[in-house]
């Protein structure tokens, strides 16, 4: 785990659970967690699920934990799906209806740095000491953190990884890469031998690759970098996916399905429960190759049972493997004037990310601890799968930390959809692309 964050330099201590103790930094009067009664809202998307199936039991559990030893405090759980998540919180930010804790990928485009400017997010530096902040990986903290201030708790680490379903690599007689690694040649030629006509009938009923495409997801973006390149200049002034390396790159994977035919013509849509159902539900595997988060890992090992390798993304042109990190974590929305239920949501935000739950949730809901504590549990020490993904780590690179990033992400994103509806070529939709997004940057 060490190979993947670097470790901050403070010493190393445990966080104590009282949010009332700390001294204010700011000025602003810090409140009591013990002295709060009343309610607090968190939303939550769906984790792993239980016997029942119940993807919000984890989260359930603490909540009533937490209510049993704080006499009237009400911790009121919505369920949110992930992929409406970022959209809602936009709604409830707009109309100043927030919940008080939600949990938020920062380096993502749910919550901008418009959003820490703008007073929508709270600061937590009150409530965690430099030795506190000495847990978390450098690179987690530094997600969370704007202009000196931290705007968040990291929960947890991840990157996306390819997923090759090893039975359809056999049914169809296709060595899987040594190592999991590859050139694009060598993937695109496994792609065409794992397209086959199951049963005869003379119709196609497994193909070699499939993924989506949509706002906010960017499971197929490492292969836009495999000829080197990135969506915006280093210093973010210029949009730059409309280099030749990064057009074809994206031409490529859209030609799967418009010419190769080695995708389904579900590639490039944004049905992404559907996706995963293809290559990971017993009753249709249908698509024996797809890149997904590490959490595809854990239920691929756990709901949707899978016999299953994890390998580096294809290399192009630059020879150099690269995959999408980011890091998840909860941030506190605005709080009035009341410094008491501030303090408290604080105390619960704390409660849900100790070194034991980010070392329970890697066992289960297949993520990277942001906690160096409980990275040095080894929550994957029998998991030879994580333990691959993680090796990963080093070719990760951050998407741009730009205010306007979910803006430009739509547009980008908007193009790309075309691009694999066959609409544009990859040419002219970044083309396009670059207009509303150099607007965008000025």
């Amino acid at each position: 785990m060490k190979r993947m964050w670097k470790k901050s330099m403070l010493s190393l201590a445990s966080l104590g659970l009282a949010a009332s103790v700390l001294a204010a930094c700011n000025g602003d009067e810090v409140g009591s967690a013990d002295e709060f009664k009343g309610k607090i809202t968190i939303w939550d998307g769906p984790r792993w699920p239980d016997k029942d199936d119940n993807k919000f039991h984890w989260l359930e559990a603490k909540i009533k934990e937490y209510e049993e030893a704080h006499e009237g405090v009400e911790i009121e759980l919505v369920q949110v799906p992930w992929a409406e998540m970022g959209d809602k919180l936009g709604v409830a930010i707009a109309g100043k209806s927030w919940p008080d804790i939600a949990p938020v990928d920062i380096s993502g485009s749910a919550v901008s740095i418009d959003h820490i400017e703008q007073g929508v997010i709270e600061p937590l530096d009150d409530f965690f000491d430099k030795d506190a902040k000495a847990d978390f990986y450098e690179n987690a903290l530094d997600a969370y953190t704007y202009d000196g201030k931290m705007y968040g708790i990291p929960n947890s680490i991840t990157l996306h990884s390819m997923l090759l379903n090893l039975d359809l690599f056999e049914e169809a007689g296709v060595t899987p890469p040594e190592g999991g690694e590859w050139t694009y040649d060598e993937f695109l030629d496994a792609a065409k031998k794992l397209t086959f006509d199951r049963d005869g009938d003379g119709k196609i009923d497994v193909h070699g690759f499939s993924t989506y495409i949509m706002p906010g997801y960017y499971e197929a973006w490492p292969f836009f970098y495999k000829n080197g390149g990135s969506p915006l200049n280093e210093d973010m002034t210029e949009f730059t996916f409309d280099t030749p390396e990064v057009v074809q790159a994206i031409q490529d994977l859209a030609d799967l399905k418009l010419t190769e035919k080695v995708a389904p013509e579900t590639h490039g849509g944004i049905d992404v429960g559907g996706t995963f159902q293809a290559w990971a539900n017993e009753e249709q595997r249908t698509v024996a190759m797809q890149p997904w988060a590490t959490w595809a890992i854990g239920a691929a090992q756990g709901k949707y049972p899978t016999n299953f390798a994890v390998a580096n993304y294809p290399t192009g042109d630059s020879d150099k493997a690269v995959t999408i990190g980011g890091v998840g974590g909860w941030v506190m929305f605005h709080q009035d004037k009341d410094a008491n239920k501030k303090a408290a949501a604080a105390d619960f935000m704390k409660f849900i990310s100790t070194d034991k739950e980010q070392y329970h949730m890697a066992q289960n809901y297949g993520i990277f601890p942001a906690r160096i504590s409980a990275a040095e549990m080894d929550p994957f020490k029998d998991n030879p799968e994580m333990t691959r993904a993680m090796e990963m780590s080093e070719q990760v690179v951050m998407l741009p930390r730009h205010p306007e990033w979910r803006k430009i992400d739509e547009a980008i994103q908007t193009q790309l959809q075309l691009v694999f509806n066959g609409e544009k070529t990859a040419k002219d939709a970044m083309a396009d692309a670059k207009k509303a997004v150099d607007e965008l940057l000025k």
